[in-house]
């Protein structure tokens, strides 16, 4: 494994290409009993000359330079200095595991939202409120992300989620509105397909990107990933077979990631796309002469609530055994999460402040990132009903839609399958 630690301790000017992670991975190989043993260890490894030591997956220009320019704020107010140290995201829990078993976790972790129920459940990680941190200024899906069984063990200061970009253009030459609804959705997805273009792109890939691109419908139709053989969830399912089998959307969509889906509408292959508010840099970017623009998730029927899925990284106090710097990181993790911080971090990597009030700010001063806001403001934590057992649901899911896109297995069949596996 290949890590690389540094010093941080300049400010530096802050580029706008976002990449937020998604990367829901799960903790199957994280044995608690190596976790278990964190707590009061007295042995760990800090950061040089007494620094706080802090370990994170953020590697891109923008997500790099922007967290650590909020840190440095938190650390230059309260005289701490610290060292980052940056783990690829498909390395992290390994990572964790590795230094939960030598006693060397580090005195902040930042983890993506779908590991956090795991990792404290294994005893790894400090409760916040003994610190003074708390997230009643926080929308309550937001605040959930961090919960395990009803105590906070993290904070996730910006989040994202995902909408339906459309080709404005292609949208007013086919005579066509944004669509809200299903209906709407097949129909405008039917006319804008040509020879040269599909309709609709997204991602179906098997991973659990294409799980979280799943959510919005599958949870919008009432669906339940407590129930994966339930109407709701097979309703959802029959939609991207459906637009799929007619041409509307590519078959190629089970080997895209969003990141494919995303080039597919800049390359003009594609005339809407479901993704993310990262993108937006790049297709200011990318694609000057592209005008377009962004609506929520269409519903089943009018007047519904389109519910996506939260994503976003969770900030922890590891439990280290020594107190007075687990008090100096909370210190240091409560100023990085303030509301100037979050609305900074927000503008830089194009991510949604956590808090309530700071994503009404936000709304008003980024309008093309409004309708995320919009969307965050119904959007649903991916462990928050099933906690620690999230990851094989996911699983579950995103194997169930490759057969039905794939294979052209009746959806009722792949999920009642898919139930099976997870009872």
């Amino acid at each position: 494994m290949q890590t690389e630690s540094r010093m941080m301790t300049s400010t530096t000017t802050r580029p706008s290409l976002p990449r937020p992670s998604r990367r829901a991975l799960g903790l199957t190989a994280l044995a608690a009993p190596a976790l278990m043993t964190l707590g009061g260890c007295g042995g760990r490894a800090g950061g040089g000359d007494g620094a706080l030591r802090i370990v994170d997956y953020y590697n891109t220009p923008a997500d790099d330079v922007a967290i650590n320019g909020a840190l440095e704020a938190s650390a230059s107010e309260l005289g701490l200095a610290f060292t980052r140290e940056r783990v690829p995201g498909d390395q992290l829990v390994a990572k964790v595991l590795q230094m939960g078993s030598s006693r060397t976790m580090p005195d902040l972790l930042m983890l993506d939202n779908p590991n956090v129920q795991q990792v404290a459940a294994s005893g790894a990680l400090a409760p916040l409120e003994q610190y003074g941190i708390g997230v009643e200024d926080f929308t309550p899906a937001v605040a959930d992300l961090g919960m395990y069984e009803g105590t906070l063990y993290g904070v996730a200061p910006t989040v994202n989620t995902i909408a339906l970009f459309y080709d404005v253009a292609a949208l007013e030459d086919a005579g066509l509105t944004p669509p809200t609804t299903w209906e709407e959705l097949r129909e405008a997805a039917a006319a804008l397909t040509t020879p040269e273009r599909y309709g609709l792109a997204f991602s179906a890939i098997a991973s659990y990107e294409g799980t979280w691109q799943f959510l919005p419908f599958m949870w919008s139709n009432g669906g339940d990933e407590t129930e994966l053989d339930g109407a709701g969830v097979l309703g959802a399912s029959r939609l991207w077979w459906d637009l799929v089998r007619d041409g509307s959307a590519s078959r190629s969509v089970v080997n895209w990631g969003q990141g494919d889906a995303m080039d597919q509408f800049k390359a003009g292959n594609a005339a809407m796309v479901v993704n993310g508010p990262w993108n937006i840099a790049g297709l200011r970017e990318d694609t000057p002469d592209l005008t377009w623009d962004v609506v929520t998730i269409p519903v089943p029927e009018p007047g519904g609530t389109s519910v996506a899925p939260l994503g976003g990284e969770v900030w922890t106090i590891p439990v280290t055994g020594d107190e007075d710097r687990q008090a100096d990181a909370a210190a240091l993790l409560k100023g990085f999460l303030s509301p100037d911080n979050q609305l900074a971090m927000a503008a830089e990597r194009s991510t949604i402040p956590g808090d309530a009030e700071a994503a009404a700010q936000f709304a008003a001063e980024n309008p093309d990132l409004s309708t995320f806001v919009e969307q965050v403001s119904t959007a649903r934590s991916r462990t928050a009903q099933l906690g620690p057992d999230w990851p094989r649901t996911a699983k579950a899911i995103y194997t169930a839609n490759q057969r039905v896109l794939v294979d052209d297995t009746d959806p009722a069949e792949a999920f009642d399958e898919a139930a099976r596996t997870v009872d």
